[in-house]
């Protein structure tokens, strides 16, 4: 029954795998120095762009957003200003978590929104992308059941799977290693861009191995 749709998120989630290893890879080539440790906060800012693009592209050829009842130039502003507070907003608010479980507050302010901006485009970025600037659509579909479709299956999956990832990237920064990945915030970064990309594998293998039992409410 869901066999098209997800052929489609394999392939998408290939595409999405990829993007983030062309953010890395090709401006290790073009760039004099570049590297995921030394140029970190460069590295952030390549990969959540390319993540943008390609997200917001792919899903827009897809059809996967909601449809919009109003086709007036007006209320497409309106969806756009919104989707772009909504997404500073997520920016502030990761980057208050954070400072919360103990980063520091000015010493490294820049790094620390550095890693907002990049798990904004990971997670938050998607929740645009799949049901629009609504905000109680993202929090029906990131409740336990309240996935409508494939879509917002894969949607918890690698939504959760990015936050658990960074979070699991801070457990090796207080340890007494002096590895430069170590430094804030690079394995929260790392953790955040690996949980990522599990999450892009995870999502339609789960649903693939599941799609029989798979029952979803009407929207």
């Amino acid at each position: 029954m869901w066999d098209e749709e997800i052929r489609h998120m394999a392939s998408s989630h290939a595409i999405m795998a990829s993007g983030v290893f062309m953010a890395t890879v090709v401006p290790a080539v073009l760039v004099p120095g570049f590297s995921v440790y030394g140029t970190h906060l460069l590295w952030q800012y390549s990969v959540a762009g390319v993540v943008a693009v390609v997200n917001i592209s792919l899903f827009w050829l897809l059809g996967v957003s909601p449809p919009t009842k109003k086709h007036t130039i007006t209320y497409k502003v309106s969806r756009l200003v919104r989707s772009c507070l909504y997404l500073l907003l997520s920016c502030l608010f990761f980057h208050t978590v954070v400072v919360l479980y103990g980063a520091p507050l000015l010493e490294s302010a820049l790094e620390t929104f550095s890693l907002a901006v990049l798990l904004t485009s990971l997670t938050t970025l998607r929740c645009v992308c799949v049901l629009g600037p609504n905000v109680q659509a993202w929090i029906r579909v990131l409740s336990r059941h309240g996935a409508m479709s494939v879509w917002d299956t894969s949607l918890q999956m690698v939504v959760g799977c990015s936050v658990v990832g960074a979070w699991l990237g801070a457990f090796p920064i207080p340890l007494d290693w002096d590895r430069p990945w170590q430094v804030w915030p690079v394995s929260c970064s790392l953790g955040g861009v690996i949980g990522y990309l599990t999450g892009l594998v995870v999502a339609p293998t789960w649903i693939h191995w599941h799609r029989k039992h798979l029952t979803y409410k009407s929207k």
